[in-house]
């Protein structure tokens, strides 16, 4: 449908089928941050805003990215390693020609061909971050920055192989905050929302930068962060979107009124704009199933850009990762993984082995997760205490053991199969024998089960 320049006439956009199969996605942030790649260990921010203490959360900024404001801060132990590796007189600005010399030795199609490894189904870039520095030869330069970019247009590099390799590629664009245009340091959570730019040069920039990106690149995601300027108006930009991407999807974080902020000591969910076909909690998850297309985005680690303080210790465990991601997928989410590049582009070694287990596990498991639905309930529980997770597609039913069972025979509380059901083990052939025991499911399991982080249940004539 075309659609008109007014948010009433966007807000009938549908989620798309592709966006609510593809249950994972690569989040890549990128850029100047990831040249001196440092910051303290701060702990999850999810775990510290709902601890309702953040007053030292942006002076000890655990996430690399926001190294440019947390260098602000005189006393900041960022400020403290930067003076002692770069000088005091080394600006932000300054990495930009060790960035730019960096990636003359990025291969795309290397990061694009691990992405496929994963099984990832979208990608998400940083084009431009809160550092304002744009990672593709905009026609819009920064009028306060001469020369503010990337000399080789790595969105486009990137959206070329990613599309090669069969995945779709969405930008990410930092469009309420940029330090270029503003350089007050933000020291709390009230900060954050008030140094958004609001003059009418930055609604201009800002607009024709989407705009150029959408017209370039067409796509498939509008990942908005941090807000946008309140005199700006969504509705022509979202409806010049759908028009040029009828399948795209945005964000909810295209924030523009203030009065929708977030609380500490609640989840960590962006306040959310006046339109969007999902929500994005960070580094949260929900304990029921979601009405409403949800995705969480959250790093490796505790940072988003590449921190080489960060070792495997602060890092996801293989077997976390993949229960986080199957409880995500059973209560309507997708997952947005981050990683954090080398500024040459190469993925830390640390971090390429989590994304490889996952795909994995997916080579293997994928059917219970690409292309499911909820079920009924998201959750229950084996008697012997093993946690499990539900997805349906059909009248297929996957039930995902959070584990490996001791036991040879399993019994599920509290479900129920019909005289017909059959009952497979994903990435194992022939059927499963099974029992109803009550009102549980009795399963027995193959004698050569090998241990891994989660085993998929495939009960055909269940679903409905």
């Amino acid at each position: 449908m075309h659609y008109e320049p007014t948010l009433e006439s966007v807000s009938a956009h549908q989620v798309p089928d592709w966006y609510n199969d593809a249950k994972l996605g690569i989040f890549i942030h990128w850029g100047l941050y990831s040249v001196p790649a440092w910051a303290p260990h701060g702990g999850d921010i999810g775990e510290v805003f709902q601890s309702g203490d953040m007053s030292q959360w942006f002076r000890h900024n655990s996430y690399a990215e926001w190294y440019m404001n947390t260098l602000r801060f005189d006393d900041s132990p960022t400020r403290a390693w930067h003076n002692q590796n770069y000088g005091a007189d080394f600006s932000y600005d300054d990495f930009a020609a060790g960035f730019n010399s960096a990636l003359k030795r990025w291969k795309p199609a290397e990061m694009a061909a691990l992405f496929s490894e994963v099984n990832a189904r979208y990608v998400v870039l940083t084009s431009k971050h809160h550092d304002g520095f744009c990672l593709w030869k905009s026609d819009i330069p920064c009028p306060r920055k001469s020369g503010y970019h990337t000399q080789r247009d790595v969105v486009g590099e990137l959206t070329d192989a990613v599309r090669a390799a069969g995945i779709r590629m969405g930008i990410y664009y930092s469009g309420g905050l940029d330090w270029a245009f503003n350089d007050e340091p933000i020291q709390d959570v009230a900060d954050v929302w008030g140094t958004i730019v609001q003059t009418p040069e930055f609604v201009d920039y800002s607009v024709a930068h989407w705009k150029e990106l959408i017209d370039r690149y067409q796509p498939a995601l509008m990942w908005n962060d941090i807000g946008y300027p309140q005199a700006a108006d969504l509705g022509a930009l979202f409806a010049y979107y759908y028009n040029a991407v009828p399948e795209g999807v945005i964000n909810d974080r295209f924030t523009q009124s203030l009065d929708r902020l977030p609380r500490v000591g609640k989840e960590l969910v962006s306040p959310r704009g006046p339109h969007y076909d999902f929500i994005t909690p960070e580094y949260t998850q929900f304990d029921d199933i979601q009405p409403n297309k949800w995705e969480t985005c959250r790093g490796i680690g505790h940072s988003f850009g590449y921190n080489r303080n960060e070792g495997d210790e602060q890092l996801l465990p293989e077997s976390e990762l993949v229960h986080m991601f199957v409880d995500i997928v059973s209560k309507n989410g997708n997952l947005l993984l981050n990683v954090g590049p080398k500024s040459d582009g190469s993925i830390p070694q640390n971090q390429a082995l989590r994304l490889r287990a996952l795909g994995s596990w997916l080579d293997r498991n994928g059917a219970a997760i690409f292309n499911t639905r909820p079920w009924q309930r998201a959750e229950s529980q084996t008697t012997q205490g093993l946690a499990i997770r539900f997805t349906q597609n059909g009248d297929t039913v996957y039930a995902t053991l959070l584990g490996t069972p001791a036991e040879s025979e399993i019994v599920i509380e509290g479900l129920e199969a019909p005289g017909g059901a059959s009952i497979q083990l994903l990435g194992k052939t022939g059927d499963l024998a099974w029992r109803q025991a009550g009102s549980d499911l009795a399963v027995q399991l193959p004698d050569d089960l090998p241990e891994a982080p989660a085993h998929a249940l495939q009960i055909t004539g269940l679903g409905g």
